[in-house]
């Protein structure tokens, strides 16, 4: 929620390393669970977790929309998603080649 696009963006990868952390040890510890419990949270966390990536992506621009800043909110938003992609794509080329297999 700053109006550096690189923190926004790092910000929204590290809720997204904490919640797979807990969801990839959590089934662990726990194990599979056969309740309605578990549709629940899944459906709980999606609803936290747009509200957490709206705040994160666009609460700064549409803050400055309102301001009157318009292109500087577009581009705000269009960074923060870019730097956001490229992590995104680093990620993947860590997956693809097996570094934390």
């Amino acid at each position: 929620m700053t109006k550096n696009p690189i923190i926004n963006a790092l910000l929204a990868t590290l809720y997204i390393v904490i919640i797979a952390s807990v969801m990839f040890f959590g089934t662990k510890l726990t194990g599979p669970v056969n309740s309605v419990i578990a549709p629940v949270a899944v459906v709980s966390l999606f609803t936290l977790s747009t509200a957490v990536m709206g705040c994160l992506f666009g609460y700064q621009p549409v803050q400055l929309y309102f301001d009157g800043k318009k292109k500087q909110a577009v581009q705000l938003f269009l960074q923060t998603v870019a730097v956001f992609a490229c992590i995104t794509v680093f990620i993947f080329i860590l997956l693809f080649t097996g570094v934390f297999s």
